[in-house]
């Protein structure tokens, strides 16, 4: 029953087929994080894929001069490592923990064997990847249009829903490394955000104290992340093949 429900917490665990979960839970294994702890290097072999359950995963793209900026989050509703079950075992960017919790990982080869042979984790896998893929998109858009404020909020809403309304304790330096911002365009932020009465931020720890003003101060990729996610495990009914006219036939 423990098991069940760890797999159930996780939204893309939990939408697998019956069939599909109980080939996957025994091989399941929990894993608890630290902010800040290293899951991948860019360029690194995935043996696991790893669903968090509490747990932000990032993903960085890392640049050449070794800089690095993230496109990214992993919270419940995904997994990291899904495209090394469907394409490529080789990781496109580094992974770290954006906020510390617990995930379970899951050996890439049991993935594989379900992503082809389940006409529904083949479906379910390929509508959260483009909605992971949307992600990205709207965040190369705001890092380059959108201030560090309205990026600093859009960040922190993300951070919010995750941590279920708990403070957040992150330092200046994390979090302009995370922005891909310098630590003083960081700090002011973060006093206008204070000063407006959106957080309080003391000693490393920041909360939300108001969710509406945060939502109004942000720039509108919050919202747009937000929808789409929201309706990624319920995609168009043409997407998802049916075989109801045809046992209706036999």
């Amino acid at each position: 029953m423990a098991q069940l429900s760890n797999v159930l917490s996780n939204q893309l665990l939990g939408a697998m087929e019956p069939a599909s979960r109980k080939r996957i839970d025994p091989h399941l294994e929990p894993v608890d994080y630290k902010l800040g702890a290293l899951v991948c290097e860019a360029g690194g072999l995935l043996k696991h894929a790893y669903f968090p359950q509490g747990s932000v995963l990032s993903l960085l793209t890392v640049l050449e001069n070794g800089s690095a900026i993230v496109t990214a989050n992993i919270g419940r509703e995904g997994a990291f490592g899904l495209f090394a079950a469907m394409y490529s075992r080789v990781s496109f960017n580094r992974c770290i923990v954006q906020l510390e919790g617990h995930a379970v990982r899951c050996p890439i080869e049991l993935l594989q064997y379900e992503f082809r042979n389940s006409e529904h984790v083949r479906n379910l896998f390929v509508s959260y990847s483009e909605t992971l893929l949307s992600q990205v998109q709207q965040t190369v858009a705001c890092n380059a249009m959108h201030s560090t404020e309205e990026r600093m909020c859009r960040w922190l809403l993300m951070m919010h829903d995750r941590a279920e309304g708990e403070a957040l304790s992150y330092t200046h330096e994390f979090l302009a490394h995370i922005l891909g911002a310098n630590r003083k365009s960081v700090t002011l932020a973060a006093q206008s955000m204070q000063t407006a009465g959106l957080i309080s931020y003391r000693r490393g720890t920041i909360q939300v104290l108001d969710r509406v003003g945060l939502e109004k101060a942000s720039c509108e990729c919050y919202a747009i992340v937000k929808e789409r996610f929201d309706a990624f495990l319920k995609p168009p009914e043409t997407a998802v093949p049916s075989d109801t006219k045809s046992r209706r036939g036999n």
